[in-house]
């Protein structure tokens, strides 16, 4: 049988996703059921042990398929980019109900009411899914209103059905700063790739979670010599944004943050590790 990604892929010797019968041998086949994130950030792992690390994360209010579910796991493929992994049974909802709004700002709050003097509940990313169902001014400053009565600044959320677009080199430098995480993908927390796919998320494109994916398939490759704003330089295992031709933005474990760095220099600091840059690609607009 065919041997696939099992990142992208579910499949096990007791069981696998539907669309793999005749392509892998499992005992069982399923479809699967939908559930959506409940929490605001939750880590997708390879095996069912938090004392693994993590693949990727997944953001509050993403949907998933939902295809085992014992001793309080879940054995999910992200509906975003198809990453299969297992989460705590507690993060996810079976409750269906579509979000409508997308946090657009790095992080924000989620108040336990409209009032930015009270408590807040928790912290939200970038790109989480929220239902909103109101509005409500508290000293002049205005909120949008969850199921729960708790609160986002309105200025910081967008429908989800808003035109997207724009520059997604000018949404990754807000990352700046941001600590540096293995399998980050959050305002939180986020690796190289990690802060493409969300930088590019945020503008309207979907695209491969790792680097290697990014590597092999996300837009056309390029010559160093016609490098420009928003073209990608790949190492082995790592993923720069050009915010120009000259200097690179990304999520490293040299500074342990988003950072800035100029391209040769980075090249001349990495090579020793990882060797030359493998390549260049320019995403496809």
């Amino acid at each position: 049988m065919t041997m696939l990604d099992r990142r992208l892929h579910a499949y096990r010797p007791d069981l696998a996703e539907a669309g793999l019968e005749g392509r892998v041998e499992a005992l069982r086949f399923v479809a699967g059921t939908p559930a959506r994130v409940a929490v605001p950030v939750i880590g997708l792992r390879p095996v069912p042990d938090l004392a693994k690390g993590i693949d990727t994360e997944l953001l509050l209010g993403e949907e998933v398929t939902v295809y085992d579910r014992a001793d309080g796991w879940c054995w999910v493929k992200a509906s975003g980019d198809n990453y299969v992994g297992y989460l705590p049974e507690t993060a996810l909802s079976d409750v269906l109900v579509a979000p409508t709004h997308v946090v657009t700002v790095q992080r924000t709050f989620l108040y336990q009411e409209a009032e930015l003097r009270k408590p807040y509940q928790s912290i939200l990313s970038m790109g989480s899914r929220v239902r909103i169902v109101g509005e409500a001014e508290t000293r002049g400053n205005h909120y949008v209103m969850l199921e729960d009565g708790t609160a986002i600044f309105a200025k910081h959320v967008r429908p989800i059905g808003e035109a997207q677009g724009g520059d997604y080199v000018d949404v990754a430098s807000r990352f700046l700063e941001t600590p540096y995480l293995w399998g980050g993908r959050s305002g939180l927390g986020i690796d190289c790739s990690g802060l493409v796919q969300l930088s590019m998320l945020m503008t309207g494109r979907s695209v491969p979670r790792d680097t290697d994916m990014q590597a092999a398939g996300l837009g056309e490759p390029i010559d160093r010599a016609d490098l420009r704003r928003g073209d990608l330089v790949f190492w082995k295992g790592h993923v720069a944004i050009l915010e120009d031709p000259e200097t690179i933005i990304h999520a490293n474990g040299h500074t342990m943050t988003v950072a800035r760095e100029n391209l040769q220099d980075a090249i001349k600091r990495i090579g020793w590790l990882y060797e030359q840059p493998t390549g260049y690609r320019r995403p496809v607009i």
